[in-house]
């Protein structure tokens, strides 16, 4: 952080906090509700959703929506709760010898970055080749730290600025007039362009080659799922605060008022609303950039806000079980590991604070990072007051408010100091709530007191209060001389004092990052990745022969190919994690509803473009060839070949209509009632069994008969089944219930497995033939891995001849 003698924000020791609104807004996916359920009561107007001045969300529930909503949750599935052999999993430490190349893309402040340091060195030492991709402001923070740094777009000074004049995710009409909206969605494109960058680039220091093998990220890159999905490749989600959905505490960038009867759905629904909200001011955007970029379809608009849940992409908190332990609700693919500390840095103090820390009682710290107090001599004034009534002695860091306290024995005036040597010598914090503070506050046994500004910082403060090592956050709106003077007297309690350092007792017993790195392995498909030729290396390419499938890695092909044994051409592209975004769907009325209007969309849009287009190209021609916009006729205007391009466009927009209205019918109409004839069970509870991923025509003619024969077993055992049971739990009136849930499932499954019998080969020719087209992405992936297998060809040691020979015993006996 800045001081009076450190004008550069960046080489400090500070841990600001993590200005998540300051990237984004955040997101909810109100498909998670089966629409085709018609509660039993009336229609309700939707929750009223407005900002606060602390950067949250200000969500109000009415009764009647909340009553629909537990009605519909009620009947919908409930997440699986977490399997008890996780626990088993998490204490084993995988031995894992794969080395990949991995990028870690972190968007935020340097409290943010920081973790990931700690981070990245622990995978260093399984061998992996770790790039972190974050703002170009840390590059010495991360080189000096060991790792391969790519620079990202994005300044965290002008973010933190944007957050400090608008606390709120609305902002304000000088924002606006001083398009900082326009500003900010250009950062946030820059950031997408660069964080693919960051995937495929070489280093830009020392020019070797790179493609990254797993990406780690923190949610607010944005890029993260899209990228994996363009490369065909694991991801890994990690963040220090809760962006999972759950029951058991709301988004800590919600202010939620629920006025259900079940208040734990209350939580649950305050993040697919904060989530909601961020999809619809990034949406644009990442369509935008995966269309253009990465020649990947957009994401559909009911699945883009949940989408990481979705997928259940692995998710890794790092923040202590023992201060928030994992919800029930959160499944086995998400892990809370531990706080992420770093090697406490080299640190000569000044004199004269050693000189004050000794001379006299254990002072306590006061300090606010890289917050910019809106009045800091009115803040300053409350601060020394309470200072003054509670007689204790105290450092006040300067921060970005440049607090300059008056002579004072009592005070200290601090600037730059690393919270880790600094936290041992005092007797309680006081602080804004940032992740990485409070986490250096707990790991020394000290009571702490928070005052929250803005975003999860008050989530941080409710958390330190509950777990009896501090009293309830004072909003910074309301800090008095008189609550800050009974805050410190309760951080210096002695029950406060013992509450700290049991719990810092059980934090320093925990190794976040080792666990993280252990997680991290653990969700990777080592099957996939391992190549056949060179155990140690990740596969990239597969090879294939009749029936057998030779995994091969970038190092293993080069070797092969240099020596005879194969040649390039016969290289297929290996996905070791694909990942694809279906549209889910509940019921087939409510699936073929929204295919329709899909459907008609694009086709409207289409339509107009038949004239639009041509007039924009009119317009646009005009404008070159007469600048001046004078009256005169354009003698342009006659020009064939000027004629001919107006009439491409007007042609090609008529393609597109044609097209969407044949994929309409032939297609995404068929598919969606398959699809929503075979979810239509899980509305009464009935388990729907999951398929397989459908990217080309074989495998979606396998997910058809899989369909087909469990869809018409299932289909007429239900009958029997669900009669049966019914019986058993309710006498008589159970069979007129099971029967007619028999009948349902009869309808639906085997109409699902009928239908599916064109409709998923259709899909998945649908997206056979689309993947041939993507060919720009695809090949400059393939060269750069081709190269980046040179490189490694020509200086690690490799034995080229047991390499061929294993080669060849894998041909001649695996079968796959």
């Amino acid at each position: 952080m800045a001081n009076t003698h450190n004008a550069n924000p960046v080489d400090n020791n500070w841990d600001p906090p993590p200005p998540y609104e300051a990237i984004s807004p955040a997101n909810l996916n109100t498909a998670d509700l089966p629409s085709s359920c018609v509660p039993p009561y009336p229609a309700a107007p939707l929750p009223e959703v407005l900002t606060t001045n602390d950067g949250r969300v200000d969500v109000r529930v009415g009764q009647r929506f909340s009553r629909n909503v537990e009605w519909l949750m009620r009947h919908s599935s409930a997440r699986q709760p977490t399997d008890e052999r996780e626990t088993s999993r998490q204490r084993l430490r995988p031995t894992w010898i794969i080395k990949l190349n991995i990028v870690i893309q972190v968007v935020g402040s340097r409290g943010d970055v920081q973790p990931f340091i700690a981070l990245g060195a622990e995978l260093q030492k399984h061998g992996h080749r770790v790039r972190l991709a974050t703002h170009s402001t840390f590059e010495h923070f991360v080189a000096n730290n060991g790792l391969e740094f790519y620079p990202l777009g994005g300044d965290p000074a002008e973010l933190m600025s944007y957050m400090v004049r608008n606390p709120g995710l609305i902002p304000s009409m000088k924002s606006l007039r001083a398009g900082d909206i326009q500003k900010k969605r250009a950062i946030i494109t820059q950031i997408l362009h660069d964080c693919w960058q960051s995937c495929i680039e070489p280093d830009p220091r020392s020019g070797e080659p790179f493609v990254a093998d797993a990406i780690i990220a923190n949610p607010p890159s944005f890029a993260h799922v899209h990228c994996a999905q363009a490369l065909g490749v694991p991801v890994h989600l990690m963040f220090t605060m809760p962006w999972t959905s759950t029951r058991e505490f709301p988004h800590p960038l919600a202010n939620l008022r629920y006025s259900g009867s079940d208040p734990s759905l209350g939580n649950l629904v305050s993040y697919h609303f904060v989530k909601w909200i961020t999809w619809q001011g990034l949406a644009d955007l990442i369509n935008g950039w995966r269309k253009d970029v990465l020649e990947l379809d957009p994401v559909p608009a009911t699945e883009g806000p949940n989408l990481a849940e979705t997928l259940q992409v692995p998710f890794t908190y790092c923040w202590s079980p023992a201060l928030v332990a994992k919800p029930p609700d959160w499944g086995s693919h998400i892990d809370v590991c531990g706080f992420f500390f770093r090697e406490p840095p080299a640190y000569e103090p000044p004199a004269d604070l050693v000189e004050f820390i000794n001379a006299g009682d254990t002072p306590i710290y006061i300090g606010f990072g890289s917050i910019v107090v809106e009045n800091p001599e009115k803040m300053l004034s409350t601060l020394l007051q309470a200072v003054e009534v509670t007689g204790v002695r105290a450092i006040i860091s300067r921060g970005w408010s440049n607090f300059e306290a008056p002579g004072n024995l009592n005070i200290y005036s601090l600037g730059n100091c690393p919270h880790e040597w600094l936290f041992q010598h005092v007797a309680a914090v006081v602080h804004h709530g940032g992740a990485g503070t409070t986490a250096c506050g707990l790991r020394y046994g000290k009571p702490t007191t928070i005052v929250p500004f803005f975003g999860d910082q008050a989530f941080w403060g409710s958390i330190v209060a509950s777990a009896g090592v501090g009293p309830s956050p004072i909003p910074q709106k309301s800090l008095t001389a008189e609550n800050l003077v009974d805050a410190i007297k309760f951080c210096l309690t002695p029950s406060a004092a013992t509450a700290a350092r049991d719990l810092a007792r059980k934090i320093n017993r925990e190794s976040g990052v080792r666990a993280a790195v252990d997680s991290f392995h653990a969700h990777l498909p080592r099957n996939e990745m391992q190549c056949d030729i060179l155990l140690d290396q990740p596969a990239v390419w597969r090879i294939k022969r009749g029936k057998t499938i030779v995994r091969l890695s970038k190092l293993a092909a080069c070797a092969l190919v240099s020596e005879g044994r194969l040649q390039r051409k016969h290289l297929k592209r290996l996905e070791t994690k694909p990942i694809i975004i279906d549209i889910r769907r509940w019921d087939p009325f409510t699936a073929i509803s929204s295919a329709s209007l899909s459907t008609m969309s694009g086709m409207a849009d289409a339509t107009a473009g038949i004239i639009l287009d041509p007039y924009r190209e009119y317009k646009r021609h005009r404008s070159i060839s007469n600048p001046e916009d004078t009256p005169t006729t354009d003698p342009q205007t006659g020009n064939p070949n000027h004629a001919r391009q107006m009439l491409l466009l007007s042609v090609i927009s008529l393609g597109k209509f044609l097209g969407r209205a044949s994929r309409g019918a032939l297609l995404d109409l068929p598919l969606a009632a398959t699809e929503g004839m075979r979810s239509l069970p899980r509305l009464y509870s009935d388990p729907v069994r999951n398929q397989n991923p459908i990217v080309s025509f074989e495998t979606g003619a396998a997910v058809a008969w899989s369909t087909f024969t469990h869809g018409i077993y299932e289909g007429v055992t239900d009958i029997f089944v669900h009669t049966y049971r019914s019986k058993r739990e309710q006498g008589a009136l159970g069979v007129a219930k099971g029967l007619t849930k028999g009948l349902v499932s009869l309808t639906a499954k085997t109409g699902s497995a009928t239908m599916g019998l064109v409709a998923y080969p259709s899909q998945g020719a649908y997206r056979g033939l689309r993947s041939g087209f993507k060919r720009r992405v695809w090949d400059r992936i393939w060269e750069s891995r081709w190269v980046e297998g040179e490189t490694l060809l020509g200086r690690e040691v490799c034995d080229v001849e047991r390499a061929c020979e294993v080669f060849d015993e894998a041909m001649c006996s695996r079968e796959v």
